[in-house]
């Protein structure tokens, strides 16, 4: 089976596992820049040509798609769709997930706990929004962030007034979000594929930071997660409608709060801290999609005429 990995990053440990276990089950892994892919679109004929080339005999599709490139990595990912290619998480899912505010509407909806939130469009009524939240200290996100990028923590309203006036003067869409003391600068993340959580770590924010993010120097450790923490990671997942997702949560006295769920989610961290092979689940999973006549149905969360709007948007 020919399977393409769709990232920018040839070299990174994410694309370089999953090529070895593509590989390791016997499969063939090409790695394809999706944006240096050029869609055609022409009447029952969809087609992409890459490197000069028509992209032809593709299996399955694995995309990692960073956040700043979603416009049209989604774009390519559907032209996938359109030419019957199986994808192992699907153009949409990876919209909805990568609109915060969005996702967290859906999330929302679907019953998944999580910290109060409060958007607005550039109010300056600051004391309500912090009030909205449980008052300060308060977290302000900007809604395209990532990576702990854009993450602030406010400790008193007049912090939070001065950092949410600044946002918006450069005209920044954030969210205001409740601050879990209890969790101590520590997070979990959930790794999901195919409805079944494959791995769990904890993430530990470096002394005196209170993201934990590996990026912004936390430390990943082996955890299992009780029944609510898994239970919570699969009621997100499939909101969203993903296949693959790496969902993180906060430990609360109310039980599990979901954060944010990624529909990319990096393998090293959560390779290294379970010693699991879950490069390996991903390629079972895909392969499995490929192998199907018709690819397993993902429940809906959104009417149709929603997904249309995406389309026409470009978000």
């Amino acid at each position: 089976m020919k399977l393409a990995i769709l990232s920018r990053e040839p070299k990174s440990y994410s694309t370089q596992r999953l090529v070895d276990a593509a590989i390791q089950q016997g499969h063939e892994a090409v790695v394809i820049d999706h944006l240096q892919c050029n869609l055609v679109l022409e009447k029952g004929k969809p087609g992409i040509i890459y490197q000069g080339q028509r992209i032809e005999g593709i299996d399955a599709i694995i995309p990692r798609i960073g956040a700043s490139v979603t416009f049209y990595g989604t774009a390519v990912v559907r032209q996938f769709e359109m030419m019957k290619v199986r994808t192992a998480v699907e153009s949409q899912a990876i919209v909805r997930s990568r609109d915060k505010l969005r996702s967290m509407q859906i999330l929302s909806r679907a019953g998944v706990g999580m910290p109060k939130t409060a958007f607005t469009n550039y109010s300056s009524d600051v004391p309500a929004m912090v009030k909205q939240v449980g008052g300060a200290p308060v977290i302000i996100k900007l809604l395209e962030g990532t990576q702990g990028l854009g993450v602030v923590l406010a400790e008193s309203e007049k912090a939070a007034q001065s950092v949410i006036e600044a946002f918006h003067n450069l005209k920044a869409r954030i969210i205001v979000q409740e601050f879990i003391a209890e969790s101590k600068g520590a997070d979990l993340r959930a790794f999901v594929v195919d409805g079944e959580v494959v791995g769990a770590m904890k993430r530990q924010g470096k002394e005196g930071e209170f993201r934990s993010n590996l990026h912004r120097g936390g430390v990943g450790t082996l955890v299992k997660l009780n029944r609510a923490e898994k239970a919570a990671a699969l009621l997100a997942t499939k909101a969203l409608g993903l296949g693959i997702a790496g969902v993180d949560m906060l430990q609360s006295k109310r039980g599990p709060l979901v954060l944010e769920v990624n529909s990319s989610p990096g393998l090293e961290g959560i390779e290294k801290a379970t010693q699991l092979d879950i490069a390996g689940r991903i390629i079972e999973y895909t392969t499995d999609l490929a192998t199907k006549k018709k690819a397993k149905p993902i429940k809906k969360t959104e009417p149709a005429v929603d997904a249309q709007s995406d389309i026409v948007s470009g978000q």
